[in-house]
């Protein structure tokens, strides 16, 4: 899974360097814009659809930001939010493909633009096989092996239990294993 490291750095990360807690929704956007961005791109695998992610997601955010106890937890708290809204566009687009209303994509365009043609081609390979996976089992291996996120991390973003989340992760691996062989 080490290629899959090249399209790590396509989404700058957020440093989290002393920084003041957002005061208001301004404040968290500017703050977390990249990083929502980063998980958006990374589970849908669409550039093109990430601009209208993003303001799902804030928009979203907008209507229980007020309602938000832990400041700290906000980083949290809006992962869990784009991994929601993202999960309704992955279903969303799966419906529309059975009706054969769906788009192609050229995924060699997501990897960080120094990866190696090899590296490109293999994400490209990895993420037409992850759009043919249900949309829980695609978010769980995205999260898990692309972003690094933990089992019990997987769980609470996708909002399921962590033997749901092992679950999910390995039938998309192993789904994704059968397809990468046939290749």
């Amino acid at each position: 899974m080490s290629t899959i490291r090249a399209l790590r750095p396509t989404a700058p990360r957020v440093t989290l360097e002393a920084e003041a807690i957002p005061r208001d929704l301004d404040d968290a956007y500017r703050k977390y814009c990249r990083y929502v961005a980063a998980v958006c791109l990374r589970i849908s695998g669409r550039r093109s659809e990430l601009e209208d992610l993003i303001q799902e997601v804030f928009a979203e955010a907008a209507s229980s930001f007020e309602a938000l106890r832990e400041p700290d937890a906000m980083r949290g708290w809006l992962a869990t939010i784009a991994v929601r809204v993202t999960r309704r566009r992955l279903f969303r687009r799966r419906l529309f493909g059975l009706v054969g209303l769906g788009s192609t994509v050229e995924y060699e365009a997501l990897p960080d633009p120094g990866a190696s043609p090899y590296d490109r081609a293999l994400l490209g390979a990895i993420y037409r096989a992850l759009d043919q996976l249900a949309p829980d089992d695609r978010i769980a291996f995205v999260l898990h092996h692309i972003e690094g996120e933990t089992l019990d991390s997987v769980a609470k973003l996708a909002g399921c239990s962590i033997t749901t989340a092992k679950r999910r992760v390995f039938r998309a691996k192993s789904a994704l294993e059968r397809r990468l062989s046939d290749d």
